[in-house]
């Protein structure tokens, strides 16, 4: 079982290289409006397939247990759409007084303000077995939440403002994300013994869709005229960015997700935290994790027609690769924590 565990880490990773190679020698294949029409089968398709997937393979006094978790739930939205993007903007006082292009800075702040995304917390979560549940409702809620919240973020530090066409973002989050969970849900009720029976490798499926979602995004990135890779960044699997300060830009965005990260582990692995392991794994995913998907619609609408628009695109469009790849490379390490971790509470436990 070790054995095959190891494999399937070792070709996950070969699989984001050659996504992350295969993306560099042709991304207009899986860029927005090439032949794989990420538009639909990224944003729709793959995002329903991950949350039918968890509706299937979720049992469902689990997802109900996870609901009442509001203490978590809490403490994971208010990370990220109040302490993040405040320290981010705190952290950005001190940067001002570098020569870092003022609107990569702005750009910063926006990536603060986004709500969580809906597909690569809940993939990385149940990769390393935490709390898929609690990660599937903070994504979900997290993002209708960021549909009004986000914009009073961005007037409230930036101070752009416009009107957010809500109705839409929120019929197709409800559409991607609740519906499909819903559906397998219900799928699960009829096919309940034959799961349990056959256990259906419900991690490949997520683990495919995750490959598809860094090909496409590095599409994305590979073919935007603001950023630009050279081959020695691509061997790092590392963004550098051409304007002003990018490399300096590049290497912030790295250590605010691994600060995060570590910050949201410290917070929920106290004694007085009320926390499992398996919370911990959804805390900080979840905690620091932004949407791409909802993040650049929010930006073209907020900074509809404003001639940087392109700069103040460029620290989302390096985080969101940065987070799922820098996720995918902690798995098997936060993995092995977890569950070392849960051996010790068995054993601490009394026996009667």
């Amino acid at each position: 079982m070790r054995l095959l565990e190891r494999m399937r880490k070792e070709w996950f990773m070969i699989g984001i290289v050659l996504a992350i190679a295969g993306a560099k020698l042709e991304p207009s294949i899986g860029v927005n409006g090439g032949p794989l029409k990420p538009e639909i089968t990224v944003s729709y398709i793959a995002v329903a397939t991950i949350f039918f997937n968890s509706g299937l393979s979720l049992k469902t006094e689990e997802l109900t247990s996870a609901l009442v978790h509001i203490k978590l739930h809490l403490f994971i939205q208010i990370f990220t759409l109040a302490f993040f993007p405040a320290a981010v903007w705190l952290f950005l006082q001190l940067l001002s007084i570098t020569p870092i292009n003022e609107w990569l800075l702005k750009g910063l702040q926006t990536v603060g303000c986004m709500p969580p995304p809906v597909s690569s917390a809940v993939i990385l979560t149940k990769a390393v077995g935490g709390n898929e549940a609690a990660a599937i409702f903070n994504s979900a809620f997290g993002s209708f939440l960021g549909i009004v919240v986000t914009p009073l973020l961005l007037l409230l530090f930036l101070g752009s403002s416009s009107s957010v066409p809500f109705t839409s973002i929120f019929s197709q989050l409800f559409m991607t994300v609740v519906v499909p969970l819903i559906i397998g849900q219900i799928v699960r009720r009829y096919i309940k013994d034959w799961l349990e029976r056959k256990q259906p490798p419900f991690g490949a499926v997520s683990s495919s869709v995750l490959l598809m979602i860094i090909y496409t995004t590095f599409c994305d990135t590979f073919s935007n005229p603001s950023i630009d890779l050279d081959k020695f960044s691509l061997l790092l699997v590392l963004f550098i960015s051409k304007s002003d300060g990018g490399l300096l830009v590049l290497f912030i965005i790295c250590s605010i997700q691994l600060s995060f990260m570590l910050l949201t582990f410290i917070f929920s692995t106290r004694n007085n935290s009320g926390f499992t392991p398996a919370d911990t794994v959804a805390v900080m995913f979840c905690s620091t994790h932004k949407s791409l998907t909802l993040g650049i619609p929010m930006l073209k609408i907020v900074f509809a027609g404003h001639e940087y628009l392109s700069l103040i695109s460029v620290p989302l469009l390096i985080y969101h690769p940065v987070q799922i790849l820098l996720g995918s490379v902690l798995v098997p390490t936060i993995k092995s924590w977890m569950v070392s971790r849960q051996k010790g509470v068995k054993l601490m436990r009394p026996t009667v």
